[in-house]
C-alpha cells in the first residue's frame, strides 16, 4: 500500500509514561462556532494518553498495520541525510505537528515524487511551502480548531505570568528566598489595562472571551471584522491596522497565521510605536516578529516582557537569544499540545487519512490547499506570493 511518514517530538527523557496524572479528560464534541470535533470511524488510543511523541505515533500504528500501510515514525527531521529525507522519495503522506514541524520545503516536495498529502496534526501549515505543494498538486490539510482553545488558555496564562511577574517570584521560592520586594517591583494588576489581539479568528476570539472577566479594555485587528453582536458582547474595539492598535495597548497578543503579509510584522519600527513597558505575547509563529528587535526592546525597557512558545527554527538551537533575554516567559512549543488537545488532533489526523484512503471528501474546514489552489480554511486564512 502506501508509505506514511509521521514526524513527532521525542519521548520523555524518562521513557514513555506507564501512568498519567489523571484518569481521563473531558469529552469535547463540538467547538464554540458549532464545528464538530473530529469524527473518525474509530480510534485506537485512550483520550488523555501521550500521542504526540514517537512512541505515541498519534495512535496510528494499528490503523496503518490493519490497512497495509508502512508507517515510518521519527523525530529525525533536520540534520543532513535525516530519516525524513531518506524516506521521502517514495512517501505518499507526510504528517507532523507545529511543535516539531517537518519543514516541507519546495526542495523536499520536489524530491517526494509520490507525495499526495501533507497533514498538520494541529493547526498552522506555514512549515509547508504551500506554493510548492500547489505546483505539484499535493493536498495540504490540518485539524482546525482541535487545539485552538488550548492555545487561548496558554495565552491568558502567559499574559498573567508577565504582568504579575510570576516566574521570577516562583524562582525566589525555589531558591529558598522570601524576597517580596524583588517579586513585586515588576508586578501589576491586569485589571483596567488595554489588551490588543492581532488576529481575531478562532484563537483570538477565544482569548478575548477569556480575558473579558478580568475587566480589561479589549482591542483587536483582523482582515475580517467580527460580527457587530460579537464585538458588543466582548466590548471590543476594532482597529483597521496593527499600528493603531499597538499605540494604545498595554498588552498585545499575536494570534494570526504566518504568511507573506504577516512575516516580520512586529519589527523595531513597530515596537517603537508601542507604549513603553508594554507586554507582547506570541503563541502564533516566531517569524511574525523580528527576533533581535525583541531582545533589544527588552534590554532597553521598551518592552516590559515577552512570552511565547513559538521559535524559529523548531526546535530552537541552544544559543537562541530568546533563551537568555531578560523579562521573558518562554516555553517550548507546548501551548497546543496538551494531552487534551492531542486526543483531538490525533483523532482529526485519522479522520483525514480515513477520508483520503476511502475516496471521501476531506472536510472543507480541514483543507488548506487542494488541486493546485488554496482551499477551505486555507483560502480564508493564508496568502501566497
Amino acid at each position: 500500500m502506501a508509505k506514511i511518514i509521521v514526524v513527532l517530538y521525542d519521548d520523555p527523557v524518562d521513557g514513555y509514561p506507564k501512568s498519567y496524572a489523571r484518569d481521563g479528560i473531558p469529552e469535547i464534541k463540538s467547538y464554540p462556532n458549532g464545528q464538530t470535533a473530529p469524527t473518525p470511524q474509530k480510534i485506537d488510543f485512550k483520550p488523555g494518553e501521550l500521542l504526540g511523541c514517537v512512541s505515541g505515533a498519534l495512535g496510528l500504528k494499528k490503523w496503518a498495520a490493519d490497512n497495509g500501510h508502512t508507517l515510518v515514525v521519527t523525530s529525525d527531521k533536520d540534520r543532513a541525510n535525516s530519516t525524513l529525507d531518506r524516506e521521502l522519495p517514495d512517501a505518499e503522506v507526510v504528517i507532523s505537528q507545529p511543535f516539531w514541524p517537518a519543514y516541507m520545503t519546495a526542495e523536499r516536495i520536489a524530491k517526494a515524487k509520490k507525495l499526495k498529502l501533507i497533514i498538520t496534526a494541529g493547526i498552522g501549515s506555514d512549515h509547508t511551502d504551500i506554493e510548492a505543494a500547489n505546483k505539484h498538486g499535493v493536498t495540504v490539510a490540518e485539524v482546525t480548531f482541535s487545539n485552538s482553545i488550548s492555545v487561548a488558555e496558554h495565552v491568558v496564562m502567559m499574559i498573567l505570568g508577565l504582568v504579575r511577574n510570576y516566574i521570577p517570584s516562583h524562582d525566589w521560592v525555589t531558591k529558598g528566598g522570601w524576597n517580596i520586594a524583588d517579586c513585586v517591583e515588576r508586578a501589576y494588576d491586569l485589571e483596567g489595562m488595554h489588551v490588543g489581539i492581532i488576529g481575531g479568528g478562532r484563537i483570538g476570539t477565544a482569548v478575548m472571551r477569556r480575558l473579558k472577566p478580568f475587566d480589561v479594555k479589549l482591542h483587536y485587528t483582523d482582515r475580517y471584522r467580527l460580527p457587530a453582536d460579537v464585538e458588543k458582547e466582548l466590548g471590543a474595539t476594532f482597529h483597521q491596522d496593527r499600528e493603531s492598535l499597538l499605540k494604545v495597548c498595554d498588552v498585545v497578543s499575536l494570534n494570526c497565521p504566518l504568511h507573506p503579509e504577516t512575516e516580520n510584522m512586529i519589527n523595531a519600527q513597530m515596537i517603537s510605536k508601542m507604549k513603553r513597558g508594554a507586554y507582547l505575547v506570541n503563541t502564533a509563529r516566531a517569524k511574525l516578529v523580528d527576533r533581535d528587535a525583541i531582545v533589544k526592546a527588552l534590554e532597553s525597557g521598551q518592552l516590559a516582557g515577552y512570552a511565547g512558545d513559538v521559535w524559529y527554527p523548531q526546535p530552537a538551537p541552544k544559543d537562541h537569544p530568546w533563551r537568555t533575554m531578560p523579562h521573558e516567559g518562554m516555553t517550548p512549543h507546548t501551548s497546543g499540545s496538551t494531552l487534551s488537545a492531542q486526543a483531538r488532533y490525533s483523532a482529526g489526523t485519522r479522520e483525514i487519512l480515513e477520508c483520503f484512503y476511502s475516496g471521501r471528501p476531506i472536510r472543507e474546514e480541514y483543507l488548506i490547499a487542494k488541486g493546485g489552489h488554496l482551499a477551505g480554511a486555507g483560502a480564508h486564512s493564508y496568502s501566497v506570493r
